[in-house]
């Protein structure tokens, strides 16, 4: 209660004070991430590699150097096992055919089933053709681009270009770091996990939104206020907001996150990552970056833009 009492209340945090800090710490995540893109690439999923993904349940502990063993006779080009849960009775395989194409890849799963008989639980069964992939691929980079593009021309139109592009430069920061923590850890890239990205897009630039517009208003209202100063207020009359808001929402995405299982687990920790890296873009990257440009210059050269000031 203390705590939900004191992020209700007004505040008055010197966030700007940690504006240098917070640059560095950016960069140097920016760079690691590009890093890790480059150097470990993605886990892609069996939306985008193509491939077989099964899950099996057994009523005992499932020895996973048995299964592997039996499936060796099989040459395929790829075979991965994981046991899923804390019993180590579910197990998770992912294997590309020789032949990659899809009938090899039904004949594939056939085999398996073949192999392993009917002693499993078959939970979970899907299977990619690597043409079908590529085209997934195609599809989910099409789709970010263009939510991306989209959003670029509301945010030049809605606002003044100073904000406009502090606000790309957030987005752009939010979504390079997130995409090289799922590149760092690991975590399967399919296609929910480009659904969590565009959810990050939009969720990013709604914090940006509702900070710019207050930091607009305080313009108009504060005419002799020292920039850092009010860049400073105007957080902190949205931090309960943006606190709240933040908090209800990782509270929504965490039990995905443990109780979701591995198809869940990818959408879930890129939800639970771009929150938080996207609250503290909103505070120390968006509105930080407005202090280079002489804002109460730009507010009296263009009062109202096109579409007003949201309320």
């Amino acid at each position: 209660m203390t705590m939900l009492k004191w992020i209700t209340k007004d505040t008055n945090i010197d966030f700007m004070k940690a504006r240098g800090f917070t640059y560095a710490l950016s960069a140097i995540l920016v760079v690691l991430s590009f890093l890790s893109m480059y150097f470990k690439g993605f886990n892609f999923g069996i939306d985008f590699s193509g491939g077989v993904l099964m899950e099996i349940k057994s009523e005992q502990p499932i020895n996973v150097e048995e299964i592997r063993s039996k499936l060796s006779v099989l040459n395929l080009d790829e075979l991965n096992l994981q046991t899923i849960g804390e019993k180590g009775d579910e197990l998770m395989i992912r294997a590309q055919a020789e032949n990659a194409d899809e009938a090899a890849q039904r004949k594939a799963v056939v085999d398996i089933k073949n192999i392993l008989g009917n002693s499993y639980e078959y939970r979970r069964v899907e299977n990619v053709g690597p043409q079908v992939g590529d085209e997934l691929k195609t599809a989910g980079i099409v789709a970010s681009v263009l939510a991306m593009i989209a959003i670029a021309i509301y945010i030049w139109m809605r606002f003044e270009w100073q904000f406009a592009l502090g606000a790309l430069v957030g987005l752009f920061h939010d979504i390079i770091i997130t995409v090289g923590l799922l590149s760092y850890f690991r975590f399967d890239f399919s296609l929910t996990t480009v659904a969590a990205i565009l959810t990050l897009v939009g969720y990013s630039i709604n914090d940006t939104v509702v900070t710019y517009d207050r930091i607009r208003e305080n313009l108009k209202k504060y005419k002799k206020m020292p920039q850092l100063e009010l860049l400073n207020k105007s957080i902190n009359d949205i931090f309960s907001r943006t606190i709240l808001t933040g908090v209800t929402t990782l509270i929504a995405v965490l039990p995905l996150y443990i109780w979701g299982g591995e198809a869940l687990e990818s959408f879930a920790f890129t939800i639970f990552a771009g929150l938080l890296i996207g609250t503290y873009s909103s505070i120390y990257i968006c509105t930080a970056f407005l202090n280079l440009f002489d804002l109460r210059a730009v507010n009296e050269k263009d009062e109202d833009n096109f579409f007003g000031t949201i309320g």
